[in-house]
């Protein structure tokens, strides 16, 4: 099941933040990013051609190891910068997550914000833990699903829409202690009374603990 999100990703150690801190605008565009190694990253951005931005000025930011100008586009100075990332963050950026962008990230001093598309609602889960342990606070802003995606077959007996419930109450923190979010949010996404929502994830819970218990050999056994 296909997840397409808009997410505002926020933290101190994200890079390119001080570079749009220093703008008038406030604002960058980040068009594209690469990771040379660990620790080190490659962005294509994208400034306002009013902006005084130079490669002397940006090379002369703490986190910026090189920065090279490309040309001009739509208003807007492209520059290619080598950028050294934060050890905290170093790991989100691996590309280990099955997601990709869907639009060019907008950059400002509040930090990320970016369209991206994840294979499954596991792969935005992962994307999700990996930024809380590099202390990035991850916004869902909207979320949409693909459901054509879904495979036929539905794992341990589930049906698509409980499947659908779970997986979803499981990447926003629905099963956490304490509770990230309500029954009644996560009915609101699903478009969904809170009471179906709350039926949804008590048929799911039972199939799962039937399926990956085989609940009813065991009482049988104990029966005997």
């Amino acid at each position: 099941m296909t997840i397409i999100t808009n997410l505002h990703l926020s933290s101190p150690f994200l890079p390119l933040v001080s570079i749009a801190e220093s703008t008038r605008a406030g604002e960058i565009e980040c068009i594209h990013g690469l990771s040379l190694q660990p620790g080190l990253q490659l962005f294509i951005v994208g400034i306002d051609a009013d902006e005084d931005a130079s490669e002397a000025r940006l090379s002369a930011l703490d986190e910026v190891v090189e920065a090279t100008t490309l040309g001009r586009s739509s208003g807007k100075t492209i520059f290619k910068l080598t950028v050294e990332l934060d050890e905290a963050v170093s790991d989100v950026f691996d590309g280990s997550t099955d997601a990709a962008l869907m639009d060019s990230i907008l950059v400002t001093p509040e930090g990320w914000y970016e369209e991206k598309l994840f294979k499954d609602y596991a792969a935005l889960s992962e994307f999700q833990t990996a930024c809380q342990g590099g202390d990035i606070d991850v916004e869902i802003i909207s979320l949409t699903h693909d459901r054509t995606s879904f495979e036929d077959d539905s794992p341990y007996g589930l049906t698509k829409r409980q499947h659908e419930a779970l997986t979803l109450a499981l990447s926003r923190g629905y099963y956490e202690r304490p509770r990230q979010v309500t029954a009644a949010e996560l009915a609101d996404e699903l478009d969904i009374s809170q009471p179906s929502m709350s039926d949804l994830l008590r048929r799911g819970e039972r199939q799962l603990l039937t399926a990956t218990l085989d609940s009813r050999e065991y009482i049988n056994t104990l029966s005997k």
